[in-house]
């Protein structure tokens, strides 16, 4: 089917999605383009991620790359949650493949167990992966201030899904 997407495991040879992705563009809501060093340093955590995972979002009909998605543990209001958070290529979006990886990293996440919830956290100001959160299922419940990058406090929107209700977290 059109648009269909499938999420491949991010391996050593991905770098290159994380230089493509680096524009100002693409990293208005985060910050803007990081630096070939802390590229470099993002791109060895994807690799040895051992809990949660990060995956190249691939076009099911082509194979092509359009982007990444993936899913970790954060610290949040007293418990772990798993945290997730994608990149769609300018190309490619407008086209629902972020909202289909979303709820792919759902399943992705529900799969792992470990924790009751999987949150997204975008700035409130970027519309697009609110919409993102909605047609994935999330449940939006608030503004909260979230610093990112680090020494960097944005206002986002905290989305939540329900994984299962018999985890912690």
């Amino acid at each position: 089917m059109d648009g269909e997407v499938r999420l491949v495991p991010w391996g050593e040879d991905d770098f290159w999605l994380l230089r493509r992705a680096n524009s100002p563009e693409m990293t208005e809501h985060l910050g803007g383009p990081e630096s070939e060093e802390k590229l470099a340093d993002r791109h060895r955590r994807y690799v040895e991620l051992r809990v949660g995972r990060m995956y190249r979002v691939v076009l099911a009909e082509g194979e092509e790359t359009a982007g990444s998605i993936g899913f970790w543990e954060r610290e949040w209001r007293g418990g772990t949650v798993w945290e997730t958070g994608w990149a769609v290529l300018p190309e490619f979006q407008g086209r629902g493949l972020a909202a289909r990886a979303a709820r792919a990293i759902v399943e992705e996440a529900r799969a792992a167990g470990r924790h009751r919830w999987l949150h997204a956290f975008p700035k409130m100001t970027h519309s697009a992966s609110g919409k993102v959160c909605e047609r994935a299922g999330f449940t939006l419940l608030g503004p909260v201030d979230f610093e990112y990058p680090k020494g960097h406090w944005i206002t986002c929107h905290d989305w939540r899904i329900e994984l299962s209700g018999d985890v912690k977290g």
